[in-house]
């Protein structure tokens, strides 16, 4: 896995009041694209939001190298987000009964690489055996204890005020784990169905996730309205159709984002659908011009190191997991914010899996994300648009004349602001321990202002109209 270089930076106006541990509102969904400012999704009572935080491989199934794998403590996972003040993740899926991750990390603890997962979908009550030894799937059964898990979790993540992307399936294993097809519920042998979605007889059973089998779509199908029966009256839900799915399942994702519309059409609630970078060999092009409410993006165009500036045709939410694996830093998150992003962090967490348990060097990044969320509060993102031109810098979050969030990548260095007339409450912030390093108070009669800056190392500063307090 790949990690970015870390650097000193950032923020948090000291406005508001900072508080790293907090206890959070429950979710005033459903989301909706914000009418003002389609680049953030807004709440029920329209105020557009940031979505930021961490997620983990096994936050919804119980991954680890036991058979059956320890159960994950969840309770413990949502009080860990809530004390980094984070209100987003991904909800893993996981296909396949084990997986190996050889090759995906050096961090592997007793270089341990095979890992069990449970529990499904679909029962496995046989008869007869699948490749693993255990009872073969019955595709036509569904598995309470998979759906009563997840309607739970998403629960208490609501209660934690912490929306939820669902993932319906996971494309990246079946591509890179050895042998990954007959480990998959699909495969032949391994369900009482009579299902084989190996249609070309490869062994590798991609086509699982393509329009090629009206069987295997059907049961699909079957599967995703009941993930939606099970959550639709929960309003801190999103969806997420698959996880690094090979370009060929690009029609299979767009038809199953149009099923969910379908399926939730006369429902209580209508959630967002997401479509996420395609790997490998996909392009971004193909998730803009997908009917997706938002996307995560691969790293062409910049959105590792210099991110486009957020146009408003989807809600981004720019995902380390799709830039580097295991990586990202804060300056990468900040760079992001301030071009009109939302930025999530693909967490090793406890390190069962991959990488080292809460490693140290993304804690300045874990801890951003949180500040970036307490300052979108204080912020009013309905009319903050990324207005690059208006700093030196290129990275500057704006409501002209109300009010500015500029990010200085270059340590020391000053910033040069366009400014509309007026007197601002002005902000210094610097390595992302939420206190002002400066501030003070100025009156400008318009144009271009030059504030040296006062931080050791990358910065931020953060402008507001006096009018507004």
């Amino acid at each position: 896995m790949r990690t970015g270089k870390r650097h000193a930076l950032i923020v948090l106006a000291s406005f508001c009041a900072l508080t790293y541990a907090v206890e959070a509102a429950p979710t005033n969904g459903p989301l909706r694209r914000c009418s003002d400012n389609p680049r953030y999704f807004a709440d029920r009572d329209g105020k557009a939001i940031l979505l930021t935080g961490s997620h983990v491989w096994y936050n919804l199934v119980d991954m680890g190298p036991q058979d059956p794998p320890q159960p994950f403590d969840y309770t413990a996972y949502l009080d860990w987000m809530i004390r980094y003040n984070h209100n987003f993740m991904r909800m893993w899926a996981w296909e396949m009964v084990q997986w190996d991750t050889r090759g995906n990390s050096p961090n592997n603890r007793n270089e341990i690489t095979t890992f069990y997962v449970q529990p499904h979908p679909w029962l496995r009550n046989g008869p007869g055996n699948a490749l693993d030894g255990k009872p073969k799937f019955d595709l036509t059964r569904f598995n309470p204890q998979y759906f009563d898990r997840l309607k739970t979790r998403v629960t208490a993540a609501r209660d934690r005020g912490i929306y939820v992307a669902i993932m319906l399936f996971e494309g990246w294993a079946m591509q890179h784990v050895e042998d990954g097809w007959k480990l998959h519920p699909f495969h032949p042998a391994n369900n009482v169905n009579d299902v084989n979605d190996d249609v070309n007889g490869d062994g590798k059973g991609l086509e699982v996730h393509q329009l090629v089998n009206e069987k295997v779509t059907q049961i699909q199908k079957a599967y995703i309205r009941k993930v939606i029966e099970t959550v639709n009256a929960l309003d801190n839900v999103l969806y997420e159709i698959s996880n690094e799915n090979h370009p060929d399942s690009t029609a299979w994702q767009y038809a199953m984002i149009d099923y969910i519309r379908q399926c939730e059409k006369d429902m209580p609630f209508q959630h967002p659908v997401g479509m996420t970078f395609q790997y490998k060999g996909g392009a971004n092009q193909t998730l803009f011009d997908s009917p997706a409410d938002w996307i995560s993006p691969n790293p062409e165009g910049g959105y590792r190191d210099n991110p486009p500036g957020g146009d408003g045709r989807k809600v981004i939410v720019s995902d380390t997991d799709h830039l580097w694996g295991i990586g990202g830093n804060e300056i990468w998150l900040w760079k992001s914010v301030t071009r009109g992003l939302n930025a999530i962090f693909m967490d090793p967490y406890d390190g069962v899996v991959l990488g080292r348990r809460f490693d140290p060097k993304f804690e300045t990044l874990r801890r951003d994300m949180g500040l970036a969320l307490h300052l979108s509060r204080w912020m009013n993102l309905n009319r903050c648009r990324p207005l690059g031109d208006l700093a030196n810098t290129g990275y500057c979050l704006a409501d002209p004349g109300k009010e500015y969030l500029v990010f200085q990548p270059s340590t020391g260095q000053p910033v040069t602001l366009k400014l509309q007339a007026g007197k601002y409450n002005v902000e210094w912030f610097a390595p992302g321990n939420g206190q002002a390093v400066a501030k003070d108070t100025m009156e400008v009669s318009g144009g271009e202002k030059t504030l040296p800056c006062p931080v050791d190392g990358a910065a931020a500063l953060y402008l507001r109209s006096t009018e507004l307090d």
